[in-house]
């Protein structure tokens, strides 16, 4: 490690969880320098739904490169972004009769929020966005004022404005009730508050604790969003692309969102891309290059986001998450009912997270896992939340194992 610690920078924080060299990663294990194998509970912080170094990906990229295809495109047309949008509309848009336009932005989740953001704003012609208490949505400006922790948040060195801060439905002060006493009081012409120009909403909240929001409260926080003339803005970055058991984390709840941002597992082997979904009439109100970014034409990107679509041509993979998800659940609950009522479970499919009341506590106990060969990353309020995010084609052993190591690791500091 003295080279990290000589030359880079002190902002670098997961190699300081993770304390090694890593050399060669398959599926959902990393190798060290020194051979020692690490089953990998982070996946990227949710980029590796599809493992790491996919073969399926692997092999169409090295065909990509070997037949010089063009890597770097900027928003011109090349076949292989042909090839992933129209595979993307027909495996995701035309089943859901969806008509959204495909945005492509810089290669980053925080690009997508900014340009949701600023599509809305154009839209309405209104500043301020509804965020919720406990939202993660990015590290750039714009993202970083809907981001609700103050640790970030600190690091902007300005203010972070135009938003209205809203309970989530699981935070205190939070629920359906709330949600009408906002509406009245953006409906009183004498309360000061002005409507907003969306409400941008998280249906698990990832990075801020697995905290999940259920159908009825997100079709109420829709239903506020039109009813007032604002957009309703899904941030699908960590929790889409099949994580939570559907390719959309909001499919099945009837919604129907104005925007869509994606990033993360959308590009399959881990390369970067990120996109927005927005509806046609809004983004008939972008002109041409009003938000670029030069790495928005990724062609090794479209070509394994290609091949990552190919999962959801079947239910294959969707039901190997939903068996998983029962693995997963049914050792976390048994820790949870072993801990007289001080840690609590939640998540949906493949994204679990095991609440243990104690930032100190999910530290001690990351690292213990870590010592015992499987990397886990805590979240949420003081990182006191182990947030479980393994890849979706993890192998039935691999993800035993995993869990074995982690029950162990509670048992032994608790």
């Amino acid at each position: 490690m003295e080279a990290f610690e000589k030359w880079e920078s002190e902002i670098r924080g997961y190699s300081r969880a993770y304390p090694t060299v890593f050399a060669s990663a398959s599926n959902a294990r990393q190798v060290d320098e020194s051979g020692r194998s690490y089953l990998d509970f982070f996946a990227g912080a949710g980029v590796l739904n599809f493992g790491h170094n996919n073969p399926r990906m692997k092999r169409a990229m090295i065909e990509f490169l070997e037949a010089d295809g063009v890597a770097h495109s900027l928003d011109t047309a090349t076949t292989t972004k042909r090839d992933f949008i129209e595979k993307f509309a027909a495996t995701v848009l035309e089943p859901r009769d969806m008509t959204m336009k495909m945005q492509f932005m810089g290669p980053t989740g925080t690009n997508a929020v900014e340009a949701a953001l600023k599509l809305a704003r154009r839209v309405t012609g209104r500043r301020d966005v509804v965020a919720f208490s406990n939202g993660f949505h990015g590290m750039t400006l714009g993202s970083l004022a809907l981001t609700a922790n103050d640790y970030f948040r600190a690091a902007a060195g300005v203010p972070l404005e135009n938003v209205v801060r809203l309970p989530f439905e699981t935070a205190p002060g939070g629920g359906v009730q709330q949600l009408a006493d906002y509406r009245a009081l953006l409906e009183d012409s004498s309360s000061g508050l002005l409507p907003p120009a969306a409400f941008v909403v998280e249906t698990i909240q990832a990075e801020g604790g697995v905290h999940v929001a259920s159908a009825e409260w997100l079709r109420e926080v829709q239903r506020l969003a039109h009813d007032v003339g604002a957009l309703f803005i899904v941030d699908d970055i960590q929790t889409g692309c099949g994580r939570t058991g559907n390719y959309f984390s909001f499919d099945g709840m009837g919604l129907d969102p104005d925007i869509i941002t994606l990033a993360k597992g959308l590009g399959g082997y881990g390369t970067p891309i990120a996109m927005n979904l927005n509806k046609p009439e809004l983004d008939a109100h972008w002109s041409p290059g009003e938000h670029t970014g030069t790495f928005r034409g990724q062609g090794l990107s479209f070509v394994a986001g290609r091949v990552a679509l190919e999962y959801f041509d079947d239910d294959e993979l969707m039901n190997q998450v939903a068996a998983k998800r029962e693995t997963m659940t049914a050792v976390l609950d048994d820790l949870a009912a072993g801990s007289d009522g001080r840690f609590e479970v939640r998540g949906r499919g493949m994204m679990q997270g095991l609440d243990l009341g104690d930032g100190a506590l999910a530290k001690a106990i990351a690292k213990k896992c870590f010592d015992d060969g499987l990397l886990i990353g805590p979240c949420g309020t003081g990182g006191r939340v182990l947030k479980l995010i393994p890849p979706l084609t993890i192998p039935d052993e691999d993800l035993g194992e995993g869990l074995d190591i982690l029950a162990s690791a509670v048992r032994s500091t608790t």
